[in-house]
């Protein structure tokens, strides 16, 4: 008997072609060339970093960090305003009071003060409660946050600039730090979210 014949029980076995791979596995290609995702498997983003990955941006720039504190830091003086507005009209409401006891006010000049000052309490805190949301919504705001902070931010300058200009006729300098500040706040919180960086974190992708 030979051992090349198939009938032979003692002959070698004929050999088998190679398994193909399973269904749903990585199918194997030519050395150097990285192995296909399978069919119905979702392709797994890059790392960022390497070429062709995902150059997603991960962290705040610092820019933007600096405008962010800079809100928070502008909400504390207008809460602080607010209260200060607030006690000065119940201040002026007392006086009016006793001064209508006293038949003194009939021009009604004190309630008119309290109106006012209640009035700026209330400005004071929307400002603030404008000023913690805007550095709140940084970390996952879109357009319109960053469009609600540039005209915020300009808003801002125009006033620290018109009080320095007032601060400078008067010659104090206590008169010229506290608008000079506000306009160096308002000048950074306007341009964080115009500059490249910037724009880009308020154009990145959210899932």
């Amino acid at each position: 008997m030979s051992y090349g014949d198939p009938n032979n029980p003692y002959g070698q076995p004929p050999q088998q072609p190679p398994a193909a791979p399973g269904y749903g596995y990585p199918q194997q290609g030519p050395p150097g060339v990285p192995p296909q995702q399978p069919y119905g498997y979702p392709q797994q983003p890059a790392y960022p970093g390497y070429p062709g990955g995902n150059m997603m941006q991960q962290s705040m720039p610092g820019l933007l960090v600096t405008a962010r504190v800079f809100l928070f830091l502008i909400s504390a003086v207008q809460i602080l305003g607010a209260i200060g507005f607030l006690y000065l009209a119940a201040i002026a409401n007392d006086v009016s009071d006793s001064a209508d006891d006293f038949g003194l006010d009939d021009a009604g000049i004190g309630d008119a003060a309290t109106g006012v000052f209640v009035i700026l309490g209330l400005i004071a805190a929307g400002l603030a409660t404008l000023s913690i949301t805007l550095g709140v919504k940084f970390s996952r705001g879109g357009q319109g946050v960053r469009i609600t902070t540039v005209v915020y931010g300009a808003l801002g300058a125009i006033v620290g600039l018109i009080y320095l200009f007032v601060g400078l006729d008067t010659g104090l300098a206590s008169a010229i730090i506290g608008p000079l500040i506000w306009l160096v706040f308002g000048v950074i919180i306007t341009l964080a979210p115009v500059v490249p960086s910037g724009t880009a974190w308020f154009n990145r992708p959210r899932y």
